[in-house]
């Protein structure tokens, strides 16, 4: 896979008005990489429901997920105990060091999250688990199907939302994750699959 880079440096404008930085590199990867790496993890990997506790009863979700990382970390959410599988080979080398050169931070750990159609999504939360830290750094590679993505400050409930594109790259870091939430809208004028990419980092 070739990286398309658009620059080792940050991008200059910030999507959030206040309290958090989200940067977008747009299209990151070159459409032909973009759509073997989609092929590769859409037809490649184990691909599982998550689960998480509701009402104190364990239930699986529409969309599927996984988690690697460079070690077995791990940590509770939602009422579950996860752990970390390792790297599934290579496949993931080349999106990760391009989230790394871009979000200029190293990353030992990777959520992925299949969205077969539109009918699934993501409810309003932050990524503010106290195993990755108060100023988390996360860079999401999207791929697929366009999703909106959508922002939510916690306290005055202001909203941005974007469309995220196959082979787009946002970094959200700083109090971004303290201060809002984000949701992958359901539609149902989705029909074909997205995969999310989270590249984020576990280890102090």
């Amino acid at each position: 896979m070739s990286l398309d880079l658009f620059g080792t440096t940050l991008a200059e404008f910030n999507l959030l008005p206040c309290d958090g930085i989200v940067n977008d590199f747009g299209l990151a990867l070159a459409p032909p990489d973009s759509d073997a790496l989609y092929e590769r993890l859409l037809h490649g990997l184990p691909w599982r429901p998550d689960v998480a506790v509701v009402n104190g009863i364990v239930t699986e979700t529409a969309r599927r997920a996984l988690w690697y990382a460079d070690a077995p970390f791990r940590y509770r959410h939602s009422g579950i105990d996860r752990v970390a599988e390792p790297w599934p080979g290579d496949m993931l080398d080349d999106a990760r060091r391009l989230a790394e050169e871009l979000a200029q931070t190293r990353f030992d750990s990777c959520v992925l999250n299949l969205y077969r159609d539109g009918t699934e999504g993501m409810a309003w939360h932050s990524d503010s688990e106290a195993a990755h830290g108060p100023h988390t750094t996360i860079a999401s590679l999207s791929l697929g199907a366009t999703r909106k993505f959508a922002f939510l400050h916690k306290r005055t409930r202001e909203r941005r939302d974007m469309m995220l594109r196959h082979g787009q790259l946002i970094v959200m870091r700083g109090e971004t994750q303290r201060h809002w939430l984000h949701a992958v809208a359901k539609t149902a004028a989705v029909s074909t699959p997205r995969i999310s990419l989270t590249f984020r980092r576990f280890a102090g």
